[in-house]
């Protein structure tokens, strides 16, 4: 895509990182700031892998699974600043962010049939006034051409300290080495995967959240658009 057709389109603000770095609760709360779209593809992932199990597709039959993709019956429904996700008319906001289904996702997003089924969809998203796209390639492939990318780190032990924090909320216990090995284990699929490894983009701004408050990360972020010219000045 040329310069000038991407100036034609809106603007894009990509934050790609391993899971528990916090790119979730940024990307939503910086969409809300600003007003832009949403976009978690993460959540598309999730959802192909649940859709999969309730259809008995195997999570190694790469092109039933392309298809499972290619139909989902999905909608995102914003709720008093949260994001719920409807799956076949059924709730699932809560189901896709299980360890269970988070690792089936990972095995899925390591497909290329699967990444190609979903590429449409997630571009689909790209609408005035601008769109905040959280994932692992979404600066490296879905929007290259984004005029601003961040790839959000943090160490494996604050984000396994993370997600117990989470998950202990949710009323549930979990163990802290196991969830480190859990995600240790689910970055080294997704760095060593063949088809859009997680990495950063090479014009990306790595940002390590492992000691900044959420606030602190959202004020960034912000001024980092405000630089790039793709807000008004204050």
């Amino acid at each position: 895509m040329s310069d000038s057709q991407a100036s034609l389109q809106a603007p894009v603000l990509t934050i790609d990182g391993p899971g528990g770095a916090g790119k979730g609760t940024i990307s939503r709360l910086v969409a809300e700031r600003l007003g832009w779209h949403l976009l978690d593809s993460g959540a598309l992932y999730r959802l192909t892998a649940l859709a999969a199990g309730k259809h008995d597709v195997s999570l190694d039959d790469e092109a039933s699974l392309a298809e499972v993709a290619r139909h989902l019956e999905v909608v995102f429904v914003a709720e008093g600043g949260t994001t719920r996700v409807m799956l076949e008319g059924s709730d699932a906001t809560t189901t896709i962010r299980t360890e269970q289904v988070g690792d089936a996702a990972s095995r899925v997003a390591a497909l290329p049939g699967v990444r190609e089924a979903l590429l449409s969809r997630q571009r689909d998203f790209r609408q005035f006034p601008g769109l905040v796209a959280d994932g692992r390639d979404m600066g490296t492939v879905v929007f290259a051409d984004a005029p601003l990318k961040i790839f959000l780190t943090a160490s494996a032990e604050e984000r396994a300290h993370r997600r117990q924090a989470q998950l202990r909320e949710a009323g549930v216990d979990a163990s802290l080495s196991s969830l480190l090995k859990e995600i240790q284990a689910r970055d080294a699929r997704d760095m060593q995967r063949s088809v859009a490894p997680l990495k950063p983009a090479e014009d990306a701004i790595t940002l390590d959240t492992t000691r900044l408050t959420i606030p602190e990360v959202v004020d960034r972020l912000t001024e980092l658009l405000t630089q790039r010219g793709l807000l008004p000045d204050a």
